[in-house]
């Protein structure tokens, strides 16, 4: 299927309620409003295609990127290539997809984590603290936790709001696998209210740290 074929589809299947939606979260006027199960339906027509989800990536369509995560062949593209596709990313959404299906799967995402840590450029940021904050939760290995923490006591308040998400993550989960550093992440999340009123669905969790932090200690306990 050719990238004309494919963009005639997603945008059969948009709808006006859900670029309204989109465009209030961050998307950018080029996408066509389709619910990301029907996006998965979409990619799932289609075989990995390194050549096929360049072109659709290319596009700058929100879908069409979302699509092209699913088909990227993370092992196959090298660390200048991710570092291009992470840069030209186009909505928190597509990084949140990058990040997941094509940066965490990547060989030199460690190396990619370290270069987009010192990243002033907004979506390497995020996506290096989206790296550094699955560190945290799995491997600290090697990380300088006291000096992140440090670092997000810094940085975190003034970061772009796209980069304070992936930050936030980082954040939390010092508090939950490292009780060392417990109290002080729990009194800086307080001081700093971020997404303390972030509305979410009964049952779920907030991002506000102090909560976020203490319902999973909860849980593990």
């Amino acid at each position: 299927m050719k990238v004309p074929q494919i963009l005639k589809q997603l945008e059969a299947l948009g709808n006006e309620s859900r670029r309204k939606h989109n465009a209030k979260a961050g998307a950018p006027a080029n996408q066509f409003g389709v619910m990301l199960g029907d996006v998965r339906k979409v990619a799932k027509k289609l075989k990995p295609d390194q050549a096929l989800a360049n072109e659709l990536w290319d596009t700058g369509n929100v879908e069409a990127q979302l699509v092209a995560t699913l088909l990227f062949k993370p092992k196959d593209l090298s660390a200048d290539e991710l570092d291009r596709l992470t840069r030209s990313t186009t909505c928190a959404q597509v990084a949140d997809w990058l990040n997941s299906y094509v940066v965490a799967q990547h060989p030199d995402k460690d190396t990619l984590r370290e270069k987009w840590m010192k990243s002033k450029e907004r979506w390497t940021a995020r996506a290096g603290w989206n790296l550094t904050a699955s560190r945290i939760a799995k491997s600290a290995d090697g990380l300088d936790l006291a000096a992140l923490l440090a670092r997000l006591e810094k940085e975190l308040p003034k970061a772009a709001p796209e980069v304070q998400w992936t930050m936030n993550m980082a954040l939390g989960n010092l508090g939950i696998h490292h009780p060392e550093f417990r109290a002080r992440v729990l009194a800086f999340g307080e001081k700093l209210g971020l997404y303390k009123d972030w509305p979410v669905s009964k049952g779920c969790i907030p991002p506000y740290v102090p909560v976020w932090v203490n319902a999973m200690v909860q849980r593990k306990a």
